[in-house]
């Protein structure tokens, strides 16, 4: 993931495949590894796999922070507008109820979650 914020495409397309395969390894995954899955998948244009693990991590539990920040971000790079503010109202109304539960993985990816909300809510303001 540092690669990506640094720009470095042709080390993520080197290393992202190995990442993968270890983290396929450690089955069965929890909610912070499918997103750390996911996340890597949306790095390295494997959408897919990264719909999968958002997925699976909302069909454990339909509010976990990671699973719709995942979802948002992949709508995003869909230009599904429709889903991505469906998704960033999902994340608005969970933050209350999955903040307090101070998951491990929540506390892990924090940055993530806390630019995740002020995105969201910039986009939702204003509108119904």
């Amino acid at each position: 993931m540092l690669l990506a914020t640094q720009g470095k495409t042709d080390s993520v397309e080197f290393f992202a495949p190995m990442a993968l395969t270890a983290y396929q390894m450690l089955a069965p995954l929890n909610a912070d590894q499918r997103y750390d899955m996911g996340r890597i998948g949306e790095v390295a244009g494997a959408l897919p796999l990264a719909k999968a693990q958002a997925d699976s991590i909302l069909r454990e539990n339909p509010n976990h922070l990671l699973g719709l920040i995942l979802e948002a971000r992949l709508a995003t790079l869909a230009g599904d507008t429709t889903q991505l503010h469906s998704y960033e109202r999902r994340l608005i109304t969970a933050e209350k109820s999955e903040l307090p539960k101070k998951r491990e993985e929540y506390l892990r990816h924090q940055d993530d979650i806390t630019n995740a909300l002020q995105q969201a809510k910039k986009s939702l303001a204003g509108r119904p």
